[in-house]
């Protein structure tokens, strides 16, 4: 551009990008050219390099100005805050919040059950002391509030299982996985509030520190009640020892000796709840009559455990003869349908023909056998040759899916303070198999065994090293363990009334 003192216009340009017609003018044009912007120059009072330097400033603010502008435009898009804003201070952007990783979800998922397992069984428990005293009537809302925190909690178990099982690969999997824990954790909350939800209105119906010893005298009968039952249930075991192969009896090993640690517990805390009761310290009589409850609760279930394997295996004897001759008959039609569309391989025959072989054996020998043992082998070769659902062997089927099921759950139920959620989300499973497919019931029933069973020999069983009696309700699940005591005893409720110490008390933040 030409400057001056009028309107720019447009200069010519010269040199190699010059219009070539130019290119045969002669020196003398060239010469006048040069005067003539000599005069402007002269007649303007500057030259070219006094302007020069302002156009050069007013060039580098306009690019410092766009940069900066960028900048501002890519924060804004990638904020995700608001900004606050201050005259003179730049906008501070957040950090997004760090995700938490799949191996912390998965333990906090497996918390979530079990603590909702625990809150269910022990509501369970101290349900049946109320209705004993109350009736069926006045405990039916409370009945159907864990009947509700039962079916969320089924649901948990399901997803948790399914988990365990895989969820389907692909680019979205971690997304999905996040989800099923966040699904378990709803659900385990759910069931938690619905019991805590009851719980204030349960309170008021038990009334303990009113009516402290109408309780009491529930409690001790029953108590007197189990106590006199123990010593037949220890022959009843003496008598299984005598019959059976030890085998038979491996399931409630040291269940007589259990359920006298725990009556030893509840008569301590008997004792001790009718003093401070009598001394007016009902918080304290309170606190030590649902200890007592808990230990009564679990003797109960320890020796019923016993009585209720003496039946299966007296069931399980008469039943065998006619499930195997079933067996065979469902063999014999699984050949003749080998080779055909429904047929089954040879194989499976062959396992079978070995599996009710060893039953026969077994049958006719002389020594003794474990007849629900027999019963289950037989279960499992007619299951694997796709029979077995209707007549003697569906009864089979559901004899010993019943007895591999109590077996795992009585386990549970009295050993809880050490049993994690995989355990218990096949014990679920197996709950549920019970009542759709009795004979495949049996397989997560003893596979939750077995890793129940895992649990305590890691955390310790109190038994095996002379520890008092507060360790032995500690590991039922009796009381939280939280204090050299034992902590407090459970009571009907969820989370938060637990972390709050009782029905309808102030929920304790633990967050």
């Amino acid at each position: 551009m030409t400057i001056n003192a009028e309107v720019p216009v447009a200069a010519t340009r010269t040199g190699a990008g010059a219009d070539r017609s130019g290119q045969g003018a002669d020196a003398g044009q060239d010469a006048t050219a040069g005067q003539q912007v000599t005069a402007g120059q002269a007649a303007d009072g500057s030259s070219a390099a006094d302007l020069v330097l302002p156009l050069v400033a007013v060039g580098g603010a306009a690019v410092l100005a766009g940069n900066g502008y960028v900048r501002r435009t890519r924060r804004a898009r990638t904020r995700t805050t608001p900004a606050v804003v201050s005259p003179g201070v730049p906008p501070v952007v957040s950090p997004r919040p760090p995700v938490t990783p799949l191996p912390v979800l998965e333990r906090q998922a497996g918390a979530a059950l079990v603590q909702a397992d625990d809150c269910i069984r022990t509501s369970r428990a101290e349900l049946s002391f109320a209705e004993t005293r109350f009736g069926p009537a006045a405990v039916e809302p409370f009945h159907r509030a864990l009947r509700e925190a039962e079916r969320e909690l089924a649901a948990a178990f399901a997803i948790h299982l399914r988990y365990g099982q895989g969820v389907p690969e692909g680019r979205d999997e971690e997304a999905a996985r996040r989800q099923a824990l966040a699904g378990i954790v709803g659900r385990c909350a759910e069931a938690g509030r619905r019991l805590d939800a009851a719980a204030p209105a349960f309170d008021q119906l038990r009334a303990l520190e009113e009516e402290m010893g109408e309780a009491l005298e529930v409690a001790e009968g029953r108590f007197r009640e189990l106590t006199g039952r123990t010593g037949a249930v220890e022959a009843t075991l003496a008598d299984l020892h005598a019959r059976y192969p030890a085998s038979a009896t491996a399931t409630v090993t040291g269940y007589v000796e259990q359920a006298k640690d725990r009556l030893v517990f509840a008569t301590t805390h008997l004792n001790q709840a009718r003093q401070a009761a009598d001394l007016g310290r009902t918080e304290q009589a309170v606190r030590d009559l649902r200890a007592a409850e808990g230990a009564v609760g679990q003797a109960d279930t320890l020796l019923t455990g016993v009585d209720q394997l003496a039946n299966s295996l007296a069931q399980a004897a008469d039943l065998v003869p006619a499930a195997l001759t079933g067996a065979e008959a469902e063999r014999a039609r699984a050949q003749t349908a080998t080779g055909t569309a429904d047929g089954v391989s040879r194989s499976l025959l062959g396992d079978a023909d070995a599996a009710l072989a060893a039953v026969r054996e077994e049958l006719t020998g002389d020594r003794p056998y474990d007849p629900l043992a027999a019963l289950r082998s037989i279960v499992r070769a007619v299951s694997a040759l796709g029979g077995g659902q209707d007549g003697v062997l569906g009864a089979a089927a559901w004899l010993v899916g019943r007895a591999d099921v109590r077996a795992a759950d009585g386990f549970v139920a009295t050993h809880r303070g050490a049993v994690g959620a995989g355990a218990r989300t096949l014990l679920a499973e197996a709950e549920r198999l019970l009542g759709t497919d009795p004979a495949a019931a049996g397989e997560p029933a003893l596979a939750a065994r077995e890793l129940a069973e895992q649990d305590v020999r890691v955390h310790g069983n109190p038994y095996s090293g002379g520890a008092g009696h507060t360790s032995g309700a500690v590991l039922g699940g009796v009381l939280l363990g939280e204090d050299p005591d034992g902590g407090p005893p459970l009571a009907f409720g969820g989370p938060d009334t637990r972390k709050g110490g009782g029905p309808g008390a102030e929920p304790v933040r633990t967050d």
